[in-house]
């Protein structure tokens, strides 16, 4: 990347003799940089690279710097005890004596005040107020000299020295905190540590580079736990450290490494970023807070990050003259940027520019350089004009034929000529300090000190009236208000006041044609380009939009209170739009001036601005931004992102419903038209014909609904279409939008107001057309009175719904059903209202069951019992009547309807007054109708003598009362099995256990009570058991009751042979976590105790319990090494790949062992199925491999030497076939050949034929390089590569999947031909689904597997040593 960056000036080499030099920027402004060096000279240059002063020192400068406003400088010196102050404002040098004896080494102001610190080389501290010139010497703060030290917020002090120790001080000088470092300290440093909650005291950390080599932060809050961070051996030396943002540190490495940590406690010593910025070594790093930006320089060249978002490179300089850098600053504003070189040379580069633009109709002036303004117009594509002016300006105007700069209160105008911008011949001159300026075709608008001077540009220009040369507002009658902001059309002088008036003064007629006066102060104005609709933002920060033509004022809605500014479109078709924007976003509104709701503005979105960035233009959708780098970029605002495509077509579903949505919003029907078009969606047809409808556009809307074939609306716009009274028209389109309110406040002010009364009474809204009735249509008023009594019914208003049901009574004949409906109204409400023999009576002589059972329900309510039971037993509704009957205790009546009854409830009454008469035959039958089972439990063995329906019940309900019961009952039969087995389901286990022990039935309770005992049941169990000298089942409660080091005593008396016993040792051991209880079951397993070795898988599988995968690794592949000499290489393969499995799972590192003895035993066995298959090319390479390592075969080398030899002859491998036929040839094998091949074998060693075609080449999926295709070691990236499962070839990029069982990678077409013969992985011998496999695009993570794995399953945290 290039450099965005201007150099402004620069230093030659030895400008300050030989070697580096010092420099400091001015703080706060950073007008002058002063610089000091082996020459024992300091100068001071402005920005400009101009010498403003300059002093001869007694000797070399030992410290510099400025104070916090940049009012004074400081140096001190080798050979002197005075310290010299340059003065801005005279600039001039003076001295005074500090009073130090000794050297002076080093020199800090404070970050807030005037204190300056000065530090010798004995130690000794002075500390310096320069605003009362009080002296404060400290003898002794250290021992040997001084070297760094800063200052923090709260004026503390912290001071390094070469006696290794650093300070900490008040501003007094007394020392508040000493620590002890382990060498000598260099750039100190205060923040604040990144944390959950912020220090009472701000800046409570000291941060100090210890000898180049770590970083040591001390917590002014925890002295006694301080944290160093030591960092890779690789980054070289600590070069620098700069702390930024929420507590994190970007550090520079003398090795060219850029490293950024974070200090929150989670998180320390993390590194959050790391970039090598510098190929052989980095010098010097610098952060700007005001732009945002870190740098780092190094070798020869300057790069510069974003910080918030540092693999964001911003820029990148090259100093081609330089061969090396030394150090590098910003000034405070981030606007230069110094660097210098250790041959004494120094170069000012300009970072960033003050945002200074101004713009007409669609060309942009703005500076591209502290003297430079350039104009340029990318809407017409017109060249760029560079202007060259005389000062750096502080404000500029642009108008079509003039540019205006200037500064203070002086102005530059130049003219827009054949030739190229001319300036004109005199600068004007102002009554005040000039803070903006706006230009027409002939005249200029000053804005000073609460005045605009409009004026003519060419001041002698014919015809010009010495009247309409010039004029000052506001006039001098308007002595008490000032004018806050103004802007210039091609026709008026717009401007706003502090006392809220707007007015606009029209320039051809010399005279106010608009003034409004606004409730607040204005701050800022924002006209469009015509000047006929103007935004402006008031002292209360709230923004609105201002008609000039009819002096309609509409409040902007969702307005940022930070706004900085507003740019209205200039595109012609899109005048509505405008853009405000603050320090982050930029807020797209749309101004309509036509609608259904009236005038109003609406929130279209925000689009991110990018940091330091400033809108000036905006054209189609497309804001033009201002950089800090003095250069304009063009940004798609996010409200616009979709309204522009050049192949709308090729957009998916959801980026099309985007594009529709944005152009609706930005009322861009037109093009949404197009869009819905290719969608082909009726929801957002609608969606846009509803906007087109807003918007009062109906021809649009008719279109759109015709379009997706909704006749109803396009019939009912067409009605409405020709109605010429407009509140009529909007009150129809609000009715059609759903705003029914709106829709009514329309019509009634309309001249039909009777469309509002049949809107309500469409709409169903009763009590809204009720009072519309009576205004507007009296006879409809019964209608609606019963309507309305319904809803009044239902919110409780019991009295009015009466009053209007009686209202909505007729009384005529051809009205029988609604005079039938009030008088069910007055019945129920009758009732509500306490007149309940009206109510009842007028209920009972209807033949309404419905209006019976409502009757009923209200009388229930009001606990009118015998009334209610009546009326539910004549409107059929018996278990309500039955319960209304019970709760009048009317037994008599219930017995009646109970064969009509369903109720459980009442059954459950009924039963209960049965068996309070003694008749438990039919108590039970009403027990068990209303599904009350522990009654019936309880009748069947108390009364009625039935255990067995009892018992029948118990287990089909799980009833846990009923199980007691029944177990009481066998416990007085003396059945303690069953009795016990009902005791556990009733959760009685003491009781259980206790009947259990007295009868010697504690198995059976141990089996009943499974997993869902207590610990303390499981401890009386195994207590019994062991008891009774049952060891196992002693061991196995004593497990689960979590007593684990009793559990391990009894499973080692157990029998040895019990595998049993030991699987559950293994689980006592894992569970436990006990080193003791491990070495017990090790030596059991070893055979320490018994003398007789347990079977290794034992061991194995108390290691995955422990979860020590290392150990247990280890003894699979001994198990497996042992299978493999026994000849089992299925066994071998499947202990070797269920281990494999197992660490791969919890992220373990595998051993290469393992890793080589699974590929090697898959070989052999994919042999088999690729002879089977008849593919013997295949089988050869894989039995080559296997041959390869016949040590691992020793059960049947003769025979796989046989089986190599064959297949390699049969694929024409002869080469090797030969090989191999003569190592079978060697005496130790001759004899054990297979006297079938022996002949075959011999005749292949005589007539050797050495003809063997080379293995087909493949690239090696890590580097590329061609390797054969079963080769599994890259020899020129020395990878290990992996195999295919299928073929045992490696694998490659562009053929991969893996199994979707094991998860072992393979190649797809081969997978797919596998799987056309076979159904199972030959790996996990899992069956395979054709369509699960998958064909992977990025198989990143399977050929670097370690990624993903951690070495023993420990983690490792950060990336510092």
């Amino acid at each position: 990347m290039a450099s965005n960056m201007k150099r402004i000036f620069s230093l030659p080499e030895r400008a300050h003799g030989d070697g580096p030099i010092k420099y400091a920027w001015q703080r706060s402004h950073g007008n002058y940089i002063a610089t000091t060096g082996s020459d024992a000279t300091a100068k001071i240059y402005d920005r400009h690279g101009d010498l403003k002063g300059f002093v001869t020192l007694p000797g070399r400068c030992t410290g510099l710097g400025w104070d916090q406003d940049g009012d004074t400088l400081a140096i001190v010196c080798d050979n002197s005890n005075g310290i010299f102050l340059w003065d801005t404002n005279s600039q001039k040098f003076s001295q005074i004596d500090s009073g130090l004896k000794d050297a002076m080494t080093f020199l800090l102001w404070s970050k807030s005040g005037s204190m300056l610190a000065v530090g010798t080389q004995k130690g000794n501290l002075l500390i310096y107020n320069h605003k009362t010139s009080r002296k404060i010497p400290i003898i002794g703060k250290h021992t040997k000299r001084i070297t760094c030290g800063a200052w923090s917020a709260e004026n503390l002090l912290a001071l390094g020295s070469d006696d290794k120790t650093i300070s900490i001080s008040n501003a007094d000088g007394d020392t508040l905190r000493q620590t002890q470092l382990r060498a000598e300290p260099s750039d100190v440093d205060f923040s604040e540590m990144k944390g959950d909650e912020r220090s009472s005291i701000g800046e409570n950390t000291v941060s100090v580079n210890i000898g180049k080599k770590t970083l040591f932060l001390f917590n002014i809050n925890d002295p006694d736990n301080p944290i160093e961070l030591a960092f890779q051996q690789r980054y070289g030396s600590i070069v620098a450290y700069k702390w930024f943002g929420d507590g994190y540190i970007l550090i520079g490495f003398s090795q060219g490494y850029f490293v950024v940590i974070s200090t929150h406690m989670k998180e320390i010593g993390q590194e959050c970023f790391q970039a090598r910025n510098h190929k052989n070594n980095l010098t010097s790093i610098a952060i700007s807070s005001a732009l945002g930006k870190a740098a780092s320089c190094g070798d020869n060249s300057i790069k510069i990050h974003d910080l918030s978002d540092l693999k964001e490179m911003y820029a990148i300089i090259t100093l081609e003259e330089e061969r090396s850098l030394d150090s590098i600053s910003w000034s405070d504003d981030g606007q230069l940027l110094a660097v210098t070189s250790p041959r004494g040379s120094m170069h000012v580069y300009l970072a960033r520019l003050p945002m200074l633009a101004s713009v007409c109709q669609t060309r942009i002036a703005y500076l591209t350089s502290l003297l430079e303004l350039t104009v340029e117009d990318n809407i017409a594509q017109e060249d760029p004009l560079a202007i060259q002016v005389e000062v750096e300006p502080s404000f500029v105007g642009l108008g079509p034929y003039h540019v205006g700069v200037g500064m203070n209160n002086r102005a530059w105008f130049y003219f827009f000529g054949d030739s190229g911008p001319e300036q004109m011949k005199d600068s004007k001159e102002y009554l005040g300090t000039v803070h903006s300026m706006c230009l027409n075709a002939d005249y200029a608008a000053v804005g000073f000190e609460g005045q605009v001077q409009l004026h003519m540009i060419e001041g002698d220009a014919a015809g010009a009236s010495d009247e309409r040369e010039s004029r000052l507002f506001p006039d001098p009658d308007h002595k008490n208000c000032k004018i806050t902001s103004h802007a210039m059309t091609s026709d008026f002088l717009i401007y706003g006041t502090s006392i809220g008036g707007l007015h606009y003064f029209y320039i051809e007629d010399w005279n106010f044609v608009v003034e409004h006066r606004h409730m607040a102060g204005i701050r800022k104005v924002f006209p469009d380009a015509t000047g006929a609709h103007l935004v402006f933002i008031d002292e209360k920060s709230d923004g609105y939009v201002y008609n000039s033509a009819d002096d309609t004022v509409i409040n902007i809605p969702d307005f940022s209170p930070t706004v900085h500014g507003v740019v209205w479109e200039n595109w012609p078709l899109d005048k509505g739009v405008f853009v405000a924007y603050d320090a982050e976003k930029m807020y797209t509104y749309v101004y309509c001036q036509t609608s259904v709701h009236g005038s109003r503005v609406l929130f279209v979105g925000a689009s991110k601005l990018p940091f330091g960035q400033v809108p000036v233009l905006l054209y189609n959708g497309e804001i033009t931004l201002q950089t800090p780098g003095g250069k304009v970029t063009n940004l798609l605002l996010a409200t616009h992102t979709h309204v522009f495509n050049e192949n709308p077509t090729e957009l998916g579903p959801n980026d099309l419903k985007i594009a529709i949505q944005q152009c609706v919003n930005l009322k861009r029907f037109k093009d949404a038209w197009i869009y819905c078009s290719i969608l082909r969606q009726a929801d957002m047809w609608r969606e846009v014909g509803k906007a087109a409808l807003q918007s009062m556009d109906l021809d649009f809307a008719m279109r759109v609904y015709r379009e997706i074939g909704d006749v109803g609306m396009v019939s009912s716009l067409q009605n409405i279409k020709n109605t010429e009274d407009k509140s009529q028209l909007c009150g129809y389109i609000a009715m059609f939008l759903g705003e029914f309110n709106l829709a009514q406040d329309l019509f009634l002010a309309s001249q039909y107001p009777l469309a509002a009364l049949e809107m309500r009474r469409d709409l169903l809204h009763w009590d809204s057309a009720l009072q519309l009735a009576k205004a507007l249509a009296p006879e409809q008023i019964p209608y609606i009175s019963r309507e309305y009594a319904q809803q009044l019914e239902f919110t409780g208003d019991y009295m009015s719904a009466l009053s209007h049901y009686e209202k909505g009574v007729t009384q005529q004949e051809s009205q029988r059903d609604h005079d039938e409906i009030c008088a069910a109204g007055i019945a129920r409400m009758s009732i509500r209202v306490g007149d309940i023999r009206r109510g009842v009576s007028m209920a009972s002589k209807m033949p309404s069951k419905i209006l019976k059972k409502e009757c009923a329900a209200i009388l229930e309510s009001m606990k009118q019992w015998v009334e209610a039971a009546q009326l539910y037993e004549q409107g059929q509704y018996y278990d309500k009547a039955a319960s209304v009957y019970i709760r009048g205790k009317n037994w008599g009546k219930v017995g009646e309807l109970l064969n009509k009854i369903t109720s459980p409830k009442i059954h459950a009454q009924y039963a209960k007054a049965k068996e309070a008469d003694g008749r438990y035959k039919e108590a039970a039958d009403a027990y068990k109708m209303a599904k009350e089972w522990d009654n019936v439990i309880r009748i069947n063995l108390d009364h009625l003598q039935n255990p067995e329906e009892a018992v029948m019940i118990v287990r089909q309900t799980q009833s846990v009362e009923g199980a007691k019961m029944v177990a009481r009952f066998f416990q007085k039969l003396n059945d303690y099995g069953s009795a016990i087995q009902f005791l556990v389901m009733s959760h009685c286990n003491d009781e259980a256990f206790q009947l259990a022990q007295q009868h010697r039935q504690m198995e059976i309770y141990a089996d009943i009570i499974g997993s869902d005992a207590t610990p303390e049941d499981y401890q009386s169990i195994a207590v019994y058991f062991d008891a009774e000298n049952n060891h196992f089942l002693a061991g196995k409660f004593f497990l689960l009751g979590g007593q684990y080091p009793k559990a391990m005593k009894h499973f080692l008396k157990c029998n040895p042979e019990d595998g049993q016993a030991i699987e559950l040792a293994i689980e006592t051991v894992g569970r436990a976590n006990d080193d003791m209880l491990t070495k017990q079951l090790v030596d059991f397993l070893m055979g320490d105790v018994d003398g007789t070795p347990k079977d290794a898988k034992y061991l194995f599988r108390l290691y995955m319990a422990l979860k020590k995968y290392g150990e247990a690794a280890r003894t699979a592949i001994i198990i497996a090494r042992e299978e493999q000499n026994a000849g089992n290489y299925r066994n071998a393969h499947d202990v070797l790949f269920s281990m494999y499995q197992e660490l791969k799972q919890n992220k373990i590192k595998i051993p290469a062992e393992m890793v080589t003895n699974l590929m090697i035993l898959h070989s052999y066995i994919l042999v088999k199925m690729h002879v089977k298959r008849g593919d013997h090319l295949k089988g050869a390479r894989m039995l080559i491999r296997v041959a390869n390592n016949i040590s691992k075969f020793p059960s049947h080398i003769v025979p796989i030497l046989t089986s190599t030899v064959i297949e390699c002859h049969r694929a024409g491998l002869k080469n090797s076939s030969f090989s191999y036929a003569a190592m079978l040839m060697r005496p130790e094998y001759r004899n054990d050949i297979d006297l079938k091949y022996k002949r075959k074998i011999e005749m292949i060693v005589r007539k050797p034929d050495k003809t063997e075609e080379e293995e087909p080449l493949t690239p090696c999926p890590v580097c590329g390089f061609q390797i054969p295709e079963t080769e599994l070691l890259c020899p020129d990236c020395k990878n290990n590569l992996p195999y295919c499962v299928i073929t045992g070839r490696h694998v490659l990029r562009e053929d991969f999947c893996v199994c979707p069982s094991c998860d072992f990678p393979a190649l797809f077409s081969e997978f797919l031909k596998m799987l056309e013969v076979e159904e199972t992985c030959p790996m996990c011998s899992e069956r395979i689904i054709k369509e699960n496999i998958q064909k992977i695009q990025d198989p990143h993570k399977y050929i670097y597997p370690e990624s993903n794995i951690t070495k023993d399953g420990e983690g490792q945290d950060g990336d510092q040593d």
